[in-house]
């Protein structure tokens, strides 16, 4: 669901469950970050595979065979839409899962697919399935264009990546609802509601804004509705969410994060390389300026990390981060330089994870996103840099003084690559960026029955639209994270977001209705035009 696409990217890790002929995985919408970033999410991505995992096994220990109901199948989809002359086709992967559907007049929950792959768990668990449970909806999901294995053996070259863009996804939508109606031999009886999280989120509240007469409504959750080239507001929201005391921040915990890396900065610049090397075991030595940024941006992963997917059971919380910045639990009791407890920080990352040293190569960054090979269909990095710089910008700087990491991450740095990687002009991006906010109408989308779901500590926030927008139909969760109310229901889990969940099936439960009371009204019309005529 977004992230800077100048460093070490992302790379989807694939946490399986095996039934009889079945791998299922859940997805957290995928986004460029810095190496450890990267992991971070993958380990959040792990976390709530094995819920849903669990949720599954229930049924399964209950005598119920959820993955019975469930198909996989394909659709041929044109390569340009908007292009009659253009006829090259692509096979789009698709699921359906009927178990829930009361035919023939059910709604239909439309699950969309972001930038990664999809699989069968996304109509099997989360809470969409929940709310389609409780309203006998069909489950359809289409996986996104140039993801996962809906792509051409040669689409990722350079060339064919001009298909690539979110108004093609769209198009993709529109004609999979055709498909699927014709398929199910659905009609206006049969109510559309569409959901999605981060990117996909944006494009489910696209999706209502662009096609009305196709999604009667759309939950968008965590969903960056606005482009923006320099994204600098994501670090100050990260500053302010260290701040906040009830999920474990302070005042004194984000001076001591700032104090780190002006200290780690001023190691670089006096030349002290080596020793920073060692401190935070880099596998290499960051002599160059470019590492240099690298290991700066991944230092900074670590609390964005923390703070973009608080409790979520991976690495640590905010308090927990908090507690080794500011010497307030055991086993740092002892007082010692914030320089030395960011390097804490980064040996609980590295302890937690399979990584023998910290990647801080900007070469082998590039080298990663000029690799046009399909060698797994999990890669998403190359595609999604592709949209960030033809669409959406999302570049995650620190050259404002709100910023608490360090000013050596910078716009151009992240930039730079869309000329190196796609031949994109730099001085392109401002025009591009402009179109798509013009083309969806940014925060200000004036839409309606579009649900956006936000956290008050998600960074992604604000780009999305909060309750300040008129007419807005909004959910806030003051204290939670990025997509937090996106997973089945937890007995653990923060209060705030239960009653979010609950607000969101309120949402949706009169969406239906209001779309049965329109029916109810069009048939009576069409009764009374009918005894007229006779």
């Amino acid at each position: 669901m977004l992230f800077s696409p100048a460093l070490c990217l992302v790379s989807l890790l694939l946490f399986t469950f095996v039934e009889p002929g079945k791998t299922m995985q859940i997805l957290l919408l995928l986004s460029l970050v810095g190496c450890i970033l990267s992991s971070i999410k993958e380990r959040v991505r792990d976390a709530r595979l094995q819920k849903s995992k669990q949720d599954v096994q229930k049924l399964l220990a209950s005598g119920h065979q959820p993955s019975r109901h469930v198909k996989e199948a394909w659709i041929r989809q044109p390569l340009d839409h908007f292009n009659r002359q253009d006829t090259k086709t692509f096979a789009q992967k698709f699921f359906v899962n009927e178990a829930h559907w009361r035919r023939p007049d059910g709604p239909v929950f439309l699950y969309i697919g972001g930038e990664g792959p999809l699989f069968d768990l996304e109509v099997m668990a989360g809470h969409h399935v929940d709310v389609a449970e409780q309203h006998g909806a069909l489950l359809v999901a289409l996986e996104h264009r140039f993801y996962g294995d809906s792509i051409n053996p040669d689409g990722l070259k350079t060339e064919n990546l001009a298909d690539l863009s979110s108004q093609q996804a769209l198009a993709d939508l529109a004609v999979f609802h055709q498909y699927i109606s014709q398929s199910f031999n659905l009609s206006h009886r049969n109510t559309w509601i569409s959901f999605g999280g981060s990117y996909s989120g944006a494009l489910s509240a696209w999706f209502r804004g662009k096609f009305p007469n196709l999604v009667f409504g759309a939950v968008a959750s965590s969903a960056p509705v606005k482009a923006k080239l320099d994204f600098s507001e994501y670090n100050k929201v990260v500053g302010l969410s260290l701040l906040k005391e009830a999920v474990g921040g302070s005042e004194k915990c984000l001076a001591e994060v700032r104090e780190a890396f002006s200290a780690v900065e001023a190691a670089l610049m006096a030349g002290n390389t080596s020793r920073v090397a060692v401190d935070f075991n880099c596998c290499q030595i960051p002599t160059d300026p470019d590492n240099q940024v690298e290991l700066m941006q991944n230092l900074a992963d670590i609390v964005m990390g923390t703070v973009q997917y608080n409790e979520e059971g991976v690495l640590m919380s905010i308090r927990e981060l908090c507690e080794v910045m500011t010497n307030r639990k055991e086993p740092y009791e002892e007082e010692e330089g914030a320089y030395n407890r960011l390097v804490k920080l980064a040996e609980v990352y590295l302890s937690s994870s399979e990584e023998q040293c910290l990647d801080i190569s900007h070469e082998k960054t590039v080298r990663n996103l000029m690799d046009t090979t399909l060698h797994s269909r999990r890669r998403a990095e190359r595609q999604w840099t592709y949209q960030t710089c033809t669409e959406f910008g999302f570049y995650q700087t620190c050259e404002d003084a709100a910023c608490p990491f360090s000013g050596m991450i910078t716009l151009q740095a992240q930039i730079q690559l869309c000329a190196a990687v796609f031949a994109i002009s730099q001085h392109s991006l401002p025009s591009r960026i402009a179109f798509t906010n013009s083309y969806y109408g940014g925060r200000d989308p004036h839409t309606h029955r579009v649900l956006y779901v936000n956290g008050g500590v998600d960074p992604w926030k604000e780009l999305s639209v909060l309750g300040d927008r008129e007419e807005a139909e909004t959910v806030f969760i003051e204290d939670s994270a990025h997509c937090a109310d996106m997973l089945s229901r937890r007995d653990a889990e923060r209060l705030s977001i239960r009653k979010a969940r609950q607000e969101i099936e309120k949402h949706v439960a009169g969406w239906l209705e209001t779309a049965a009371q329109e029916r109810r009204q069009e048939e009576k019309r069409v009764v009374r035009s009918d005894h007229i005529k006779a």
